[in-house]
């Protein structure tokens, strides 16, 4: 048997890329090693494929994560991002490369002299977004670049939605990925440039009149600023634009209905003591009534569309909340996880729009790139496929020795995000461009 992956996580965002490495094992006469905290979804996510095998694994314990990392020739990691440093200073210490899906935090910073040093490659943000974003985004930047182009605009824009087929609740949404990452959103603030000024949005803010863009196929669309875009302004070798925001796509009626969320303070993750068998319709009243939120609170109640879709969550159910959620937040997600649930046959869609603005000489253009990719089912949805396919393609080309870089990296660079770019296009990710000059 040839060289060892280990891929380690085995939830949602894995199942295409699990998928994608087996056939792949099997070409190339590789072995997979897929661990995960829970060994039953491990094994049903490998369903007795050929070369490999699936196995349970507490991701704490230092011994038998460190033996398996040991074994592999490469490390995958879909852990929650949290968890990733752990794994990151094993491949450290056993000299193995990193791939992961997630974004480069500063822990990973920290090591980046070590992995350079030990000439390892650890390439991080590998996903949809980050992922795909980059890819998409410094392929057009560096085509306008070596045009003589100069770039004065830069928006990006990404979303998981729910396709128009499986489109049948107030929100327009379902979940398809993390959904603690959802109630979240938004609570980190955002930081973006407009017309050469820095913007800075606190988290009520964020959802509050969301702005509109449209999508060729799509429609209109909301979006709100994600975290720092500031920061992604030298990473794209951009210094001199007057406008650069990233940002996350919804319907509109999502925007409206989270911004009602938030204004209600149920995404408030302080802990609450409730008496044993409370219903979610006492849970409510009781904290609106100690919060004072009764006005603010008959203010969305006058807007039809805001009304449906808090009742649609089910916040006047009398239905007990189990007692291990112990937070608006918790219990806000417990109850979004059952109504927001995908049924076995919807589909999700993944949408994505680069606005980019440049000059060559005394000529305007405006570029706009967009993707919008359907999943088939539950299973195997679109975002699953946006997610693992870059990073099981990434994973692959390191093998075969299509990318030799070493050093911590994200897919910024044409020698990973051209093997890539081409490799999803085969699979039917691609992007439809519009060119309008001025």
């Amino acid at each position: 048997m040839g060289q060892k992956i280990l891929i380690i996580g085995a939830g949602k965002s894995a199942t295409v890329l699990i998928q994608y490495l087996q056939q792949k094992a099997v070409e190339n006469d590789w072995y997979i090693l897929l661990a995960d905290g829970d060994e039953a979804t491990a094994k049903n996510k490998w369903n007795n494929a050929p070369n490999g095998t699936a196995l349970g694994i507490d991701i704490k314990n230092e011994i038998d994560r460190q033996n398996l990392v040991q074994k592999a020739d490469i490390v995958v990691s879909m852990l929650p991002a949290h968890l990733h440093f752990l794994v990151a200073k094993d491949c450290l210490h056993f000299e193995k490369p990193l791939f992961t899906a997630s974004y480069v935090d500063d822990n990973m910073r920290s090591i980046a002299s070590e992995i350079e040093a030990k000439q390892l490659l650890f390439l991080c943000e590998m996903g949809l977004d980050p992922g795909i974003d980059h890819m998409s985004a410094m392929a057009i930047i560096d085509e306008i670049h070596e045009k003589g182009g100069k770039i004065t605009s830069f928006k990006s824009h990404c979303g998981g939605l729910i396709a128009p087929e499986s489109d049948d609740n107030p929100w327009h949404y379902k979940i398809s990925w993390n959904p603690r990452n959802i109630i979240l959103a938004g609570k980190a603030g955002a930081i973006y440039l407009e017309n050469g000024a820095t913007v800075t949005k606190n988290y009520p803010e964020i959802f509050d009149q969301a702005p509109l863009v449209q999508l060729p196929g799509i429609g209109n669309l909301a979006y709100y600023p994600n975290r720092n875009s500031l920061s992604y302004i030298d990473t794209y070798q951009l210094p001199n634009v007057k406008d650069f925001v990233r940002t996350t796509l919804r319907y509109p009626a999502f925007c409206t209905g989270w911004n009602a969320i938030v204004q209600l303070h149920l995404t408030d993750e302080t802990v609450i003591e409730l008496a044993p068998n409370t219903a979610v319709q006492n849970w409510f009243n009781t904290h609106i009534q100690q919060n004072g939120l009764e006005q603010v609170l008959t203010k969305f109640n006058q807007d039809p569309q805001i009304k449906e879709q808090l009742e649609f969550i089910g916040l006047n159910d009398a239905t007990n909340i189990p007692t291990q959620f112990n937070s608006n937040a918790s219990i806000l997600q417990w109850l979004l996880e059952d109504k927001w649930k995908l049924a076995d046959t919807d589909k999700d869609l993944v949408v994505m729009l680069h606005e980019i603005e440049y000059s060559i000489g005394d000529r305007q253009f405006k570029l706009d790139s967009s993707m919008v990719f359907t999943g088939e089912d539950a299973i195997n949805t679109a975002m699953a496929t946006t997610v693992g396919l870059p990073l099981a393609m990434g994973v692959c080309a390191y093998l075969k020795g299509e990318i030799q870089m070493t050093g911590l990296h994200i897919p910024i660079d044409a020698r990973i995000y051209q093997p890539i770019l081409k490799s999803l296009a085969e699979e039917g990710i691609v992007f439809q461009e519009t060119l309008t000059s001025y």
